[in-house]
């Protein structure tokens, strides 16, 4: 895949970028080992005066960026700018409690003394995707570079610019040269990436089967990896649920980033009492969205990030409707120039059918109905994903069996999914393993050393 930035808006090649020649890349890998010799022992107070300049600098340029954002992928540049601002606060985040996530623990044993150190492990390849050009990189970097390793980011080869700035920012706040590189590779030179000794460790968030890839290539050589890949996330309203208020997020659950997230709400399992009411509701103002330029503030819904994201979208939409599902609203892309893709509502949806279990990558929402709580835990099981779920009730013991049976890795009571640096964010089955933010997040990529000591006697 050529590395360039595309504006979806119009089609419009905005910048063509070359890759790097294989001396390059070696080169800063060379870098980053350099630079790890030295940082490793750099003091937490030093990290942090830094770290922490890369969040001022963000919401400096926090404009700029976000521009660069909704030109490279389309996202409405609202959500770019709070995109940017939110990008401040993981770097905030971990630079207040860093250190005291990796304080030595002390454990209890037979030694005279013995305790838990977490040390760096070093270089970190992170392969990152398209869809929060930004924040799915500073994630991983504030904590890591935190902790004392130093990054590689290999990018979505249609967001180089977003990649360039993001390691502008890093030498702007004062981290020395391979602290944080970017590497304009394409996905073809991975595994030669991970094939150096010296890159110790692997992240990924993208699709399954680019999971599937780096995971294979990591454990081949040993090597640490955690993914945070796809989800099929489950939406569902129990009747004692306010259906105004499930309506009103449940729209916004799904349309977030253009509908292009992995913990958007997708399957959305409503209650038989209550489904006519929250259908009519949610098409209306599914249809009300307006969408149109991502530049214009007063738009809801931007195009998706490519052409090829259109064509498999819909792809996928006309399978389900052939296979009998009802298409309440949109369903085909929209005419003239871009990558647009209208809200589209999708119900009685056979289990034959795309929508019933996959990812539908894009604003497509897929109504199901329950006959009680035992077959809305079901429906919701019933997919090979288990990153998020949306429960919305206010009935005690409903809480408590969805709490016990939901298979996901964040269940979120009356609140759509999200992410937030004080809180651990992945997955269980075919959404990945290991965990991004909060304490967790920053201890997936260190060294957990066990010090025992014991004291001679005289």
């Amino acid at each position: 895949m050529p590395i360039a930035s595309i504006n979806p808006t119009t089609g419009e090649v905005i910048k063509n970028f070359d890759s790097l020649t294989d001396g390059e890349l070696a080169a800063k890998i060379d870098r980053a080992e350099k630079a790890f010799s030295a940082h490793r022992f750099t003091s937490f107070a030093e990290r942090s005066r830094k770290i922490m300049k890369v969040a001022q600098i963000l919401e400096e340029q926090k404009n700029a960026l976000a521009r660069i954002m909704t030109l490279e992928m389309g996202k409405p540049i609202r959500a770019a700018v709070d995109e940017v601002v939110k990008c401040a606060w993981v770097c905030r985040f971990y630079a207040e409690n860093a250190e005291k996530f990796l304080a030595d623990e002390a454990v209890e044993s037979s030694a005279t003394k013995s305790y838990v150190r977490y040390r760096p492990l070093g270089i970190v390849l992170a392969i990152m995707p398209w869809n929060y050009p930004l924040w799915q990189v500073m994630r991983f970097a504030a904590p890591a570079i935190m902790a004392g390793n130093v990054g590689l980011l290999k990018h979505a080869s249609n967001v180089p610019q977003s990649a360039l700035e993001i390691e502008e920012l890093f030498l702007l706040a004062g981290f020395p040269e391979g602290v944080f590189q970017t590497l304009l590779i394409g996905a073809n030179k991975v595994d030669s990436v991970l094939d150096d000794p010296r890159v110790m460790a692997a992240t990924l968030t993208g699709s399954e089967q680019a999971g599937i890839q780096v995971g294979v290539s990591a454990a081949k050589r040993i090597k640490k990896v955690v993914l945070e890949l796809g989800g099929s996330d489950p939406f569902i309203v129990m009747p004692s649920a306010s259906i105004e208020e499930a309506v009103a997020t449940a729209v916004k659950a799904r349309v977030s980033n253009n509908g292009q997230s992995c913990i958007a709400a997708k399957r959305f399992i409503i209650a038989e009492s209550i489904a006519d009411e929250f259908e009519k509701k949610f098409v209306a103002k599914m249809a009300a969205l307006k969408v149109g330029d991502p530049l214009d503030e007063s738009t809801d819904l931007g195009p998706l990030a490519s052409a090829d994201a259109v064509s498999g979208l819909d792809a996928d939409v006309q399978k389900s409707i052939a296979a009998g599902a009802r298409l309440l609203t949109g369903g085909a892309p929209l005419p003239g120039a871009g990558s647009f893709y209208p809200p589209t509502v999708l119900a009685d949806i056979p289990e034959s059918a795309p929508a019933y279990r996959e990812e539908l990558f894009g604003p497509v929402a897929c109504l199901f109905r329950a006959r009680d709580i035992s077959h809305a835990i079901r429906l919701a099981n019933d997919s090979p994903f288990g990153l998020g779920a949306s429960i919305w009730t206010n009935d005690e013991a409903e809480r408590k069996r969805f709490l016990d049976e939901i298979e996901a890795g964040m269940i979120f009571i009356n609140r759509m999914v999200a992410s937030d640096p004080r809180l651990p964010f992945g997955g269980v089955k075919r959404s990945g393993h290991g965990r991004e933010l909060g304490p967790f997040g920053i201890r997936e990529f260190v060294n957990i050393t066990t010090v025992c000591i014991q004291d001679e006697t005289k």
